[in-house]
């Protein structure tokens, strides 16, 4: 190997500064893409672009070209390096720079519902990519705060991708005459939901869609859930806002405030156990609260103390441990029960 491949040798992919993938992009755009990549000796990408501007550089070329802008290194040649997303797209991602995948992350429950609830407002026909209520759910679905922007390829939820979903939907319906599409559980287990109960499942609907135009809503649901509460019937979305809601401050306060004029101090209302009683003054007023009111019910409206229930840890997660979630009057059975 002669002295000048010995340095590439030297270094790595891990090397490449934003200062040197952002000089072979000019490159790039100062001789155009044909010369760059006869240039550099590389393909074609076919997967994997960089992002930037609204222009489409190659992933791997732009990373080889970059690796030669580094202090003493020369460019990568092609079969030097892997180009795939646990390489030269991580690499690049982690620079800051804008690589989608190949293809969008799969529809979750919210997504799927309102995409129901469209299919159900045509009387179970599918919509085509130009139909305006395409359109219009198209953008709404690229306003959730579900998927984050690295994970959505190109065409996420565009209106193509929304018309057949809708396809997927309406071909399952009992009463299609023809053969349905592959689809996917999820949209089996919604559309069955919103056969069986619709007059519920539309109101999810709604509320869906306004907690999505609210932007400081958006912004407060944007926290992590657990995975075994995830799959709750009325989605991802209306769940956060549930635990967003019960992990209020002021709304426990004023709960154990409410609950103080009738009782001497807080306790579970399910199982009865005092934290104060067992830990003393460090467990003093610790209590959580349950909001009672479904999902979708709980919107607009304001919530009142009886609207909501003191629990303990223990039985706090005992409701939210499985879909769908324990009423409290159940887990109380369940524990007279033993």
């Amino acid at each position: 190997m002669s002295g000048s491949r010995a340095n590439v040798a030297g270094m790595s992919l891990g090397d490449l500064t934003v200062s040197a993938v952002e000089s072979a992009i000019s490159e790039f755009d100062r001789i155009g893409r044909d010369a760059f990549l006869a240039k550099y000796g590389f393909g074609p990408a076919q997967d994997f672009f960089i992002v930037q501007d609204g222009k489409s550089y190659d992933s791997k070329a732009i990373a080889g070209a970059a690796h030669g802008y580094l202090p003493g290194a020369e460019p990568l040649r092609a079969d030097e390096f892997s180009g795939g997303e646990a390489t030269v797209v991580r690499r690049l991602r982690l620079l800051g720079f804008r690589v989608p995948p190949k293809r969008s992350p799969p529809w979750v429950r919210d997504e799927v519902i309102l995409a129901c609830d469209l299919v159900a407002k045509n009387d179970w026909h599918y919509l085509t990519s130009e139909d305006p209520s395409v359109i219009e759910l198209s953008g709404l679905l690229q306003q959730l705060p579900i998927h984050p922007p690295e994970v959505r390829s190109d065409t996420f939820r565009n209106p193509n991708g929304v018309a057949r979903k809708t396809v997927d939907i309406a071909t399952h319906h009992p009463d299609y005459p023809g053969l349905p599409t592959n689809g996917g559980a999820v949209d089996r287990e919604v559309l069955e939901d919103f056969l069986r109960d619709p007059e519920r499942m539309h109101a999810v609907a709604a509320e869906i869609r306004r907690l999505a135009r609210d932007d400081q809503l958006s912004r407060e649901v944007a926290i992590p859930v657990d995975e075994e509460d995830d799959g709750v019937r009325e989605g991802r979305l209306l769940q956060r806002r549930h635990f967003v809601r019960e992990r209020d401050r002021k709304l426990r306060q004023k709960k154990i405030a409410d609950f103080l004029k009738t009782h001497p101090r807080v306790f579970c209302e399910i199982c009865e156990f005092d934290f104060e009683e067992t830990y003393g003054d460090r467990g003093k007023d610790f209590i959580e609260v349950h909001h009672k009111l479904p999902l979708h019910a709980s919107g607009e409206t304001k919530t009142r103390p009886k609207d909501l229930i003191l629990v303990c840890s223990n039985c706090h997660r005992m409701i939210h441990r499985s879909v769908p979630w324990l009423q409290p009057e159940e887990l109380a059975a369940a524990l007279k029960s033993k």
